[in-house]
């Protein structure tokens, strides 16, 4: 039975929504931090509702729409709108498939527009001078280094660091077994370079942690690595890297995907590498792949060399 004492922290209190987020994580499958991703945002319909003496038996199309204009006027970006209305969206559905209220009054407005910004990608000397930072002479240099090998061998989420096992790695094959988003599996090779770290590090210096539960990486208490945690090494590392600008853990996966396309890989590949449940959430790549056409167009056809 999953652990709900987090969600329950981030339930709105209405039983539908209850009923709702219990279906989620337990017959949906989805982790405790989307869960409660959810919750916050129908927790945010449901106050705009109660401070207008409205409620969801009786809430309309311009009560959803009244509520997205005033999450814009407190600063949300279309993005965070757009995820707000899929929230209210999904569980009006839900609700609908339940008997339990009407026909979906989000189901005809529009989704914000998002623009499609290309990720922060890190250079390939980029990617090596973060790696070299960790002294590998110390438990919790070689830790952080077999971890930012593994992010960038696999293009793991920071989520998916934190929730790693020693039993996930295959030494024998090589291969790691993840669980992505909505506890989906995938299994994905990492080269030897990152098989040796992981090797080393799960047999000598794990241990040096006194372990105190399950997880791979972890901390000097012997407990596992947070994701705040993993985000403020990566961010040191890089400071001592001379790379400036902001990066987060996912600049790794995002570096990991880019620099895969680069060399020669493909979409559908890299979609199963990723664990996209749908090639959309792979095609912000394309980019490297449009570059690498001009760049193939331009050294080989025959006019090229001619000015226009």
């Amino acid at each position: 039975m999953p652990d709900l004492s987090n969600t329950a922290r981030e339930t709105p209190d209405h039983p539908l929504l209850d009923k709702y987020l219990q279906h989620l994580l337990v017959v949906k499958g989805l982790s405790d931090n989307s869960v409660q991703a959810y919750a916050r945002d129908l927790q945010a319909l449901l106050a705009f509702l109660q401070e207008r003496s409205g409620s969801l038996e009786k809430v309309d199309e311009q009560a959803v729409f009244l509520h997205l204009i005033d999450l814009n006027q407190k600063g949300l970006s279309n993005r965070s709108l757009a995820r707000h209305l899929s929230s209210i969206r999904n569980f009006f559905d839900f609700a609908a498939g339940q008997s339990t209220l009407g026909l979906n009054p989000a189901r005809l407005l529009d989704t914000p527009k998002i623009r499609k910004g290309l990720p922060e990608v890190l250079s390939q000397p980029e990617m090596e001078a973060l790696l070299r930072q960790p002294l590998t002479t110390s438990r919790l240099g070689f830790r952080d280094r077999t971890m930012l090998e593994l992010m960038y061998a696999a293009g793991l989420r920071v989520s998916e660091v934190c929730a790693m096992r020693p039993l996930d790695f295959d030494e024998q094959t090589g291969i790691l077994r993840i669980f992505g988003k909505g506890s989906k599996e995938r299994l994905v090779p990492i080269h030897m370079a990152a098989q040796s770290f992981l090797s080393s590090y799960l047999e000598v210096w794990r241990p040096a942690f006194s372990p105190c539960c399950e997880q791979a990486f972890l901390n000097r208490s012997g407990n596992g690595l947070s994701r705040q945690g993993i985000w403020k090494l990566i961010r040191k590392y890089a400071l001592m890297a001379g790379i400036k600008r902001g990066i987060s853990p996912h600049t790794l996966r995002h570096s990991f995907a880019t620099h895969l396309l680069e060399g020669g890989a493909d979409l559908r590949t890299l979609q199963m590498l990723l664990g996209h449940a749908d090639i959309n959430a792979t095609e912000i790549y394309t980019h490297v792949q449009k570059q690498q056409l001009a760049a193939m167009h331009k050294k080989y056809h025959p006019r090229s060399a001619f000015a226009a």
